[in-house]
């Protein structure tokens, strides 16, 4: 028998991988009746597809360290998020990553789980200076 190579291994590894996915996908498609707009609706609108957030972090508005950290769903965003945060009214940057956890522009490699994470962790790196706008 040859040895297994890593052009072997990673085809393996797809098929697995896109086996998984569909196991995951027919169970939901099968469970979920077809969605269909109801009198008032907007195309697209939540009412036409119930529970289509994706996982969208929940917005949230505090003072944290005599700082005002909000965070919200916005129009597009940066990497097309839709969802924005901000330091005393100052957009930080934000980052979903692949495995649900988020980076700012100000700890970038220091994932958090959440949005709220990333803007406290922010303020804490800040230590009280002023947050610059990303552009």
């Amino acid at each position: 028998m040859s040895e297994p190579t890593r052009r072997r291994a990673l085809a393996a590894g797809a098929a697995v991988a896109a086996g998984g996915l569909a196991a995951q996908a027919a169970p939901a498609s099968a469970a979920t009746p077809a969605a269909s707009p109801s009198a008032g609706s907007a195309p697209g609108s939540a009412a036409m597809a119930p529970g289509h957030d994706h996982g969208a972090p929940e917005p949230f508005d505090e003072v944290y360290r005599g700082r005002r950290i909000e965070g919200r769903a916005t129009a597009g965003g940066h990497h097309g998020s839709g969802y924005g945060v901000f330091i005393d009214g100052v957009e930080l940057h934000v980052m979903r990553n692949a495995d649900g956890s988020w980076i700012s522009v100000v700890s970038h490699y220091d994932p958090v789980p959440s949005p709220r994470a990333a803007a406290r962790a922010a303020v804490v790196e800040l230590r009280g200076a002023p947050l610059v706008p990303f552009n």
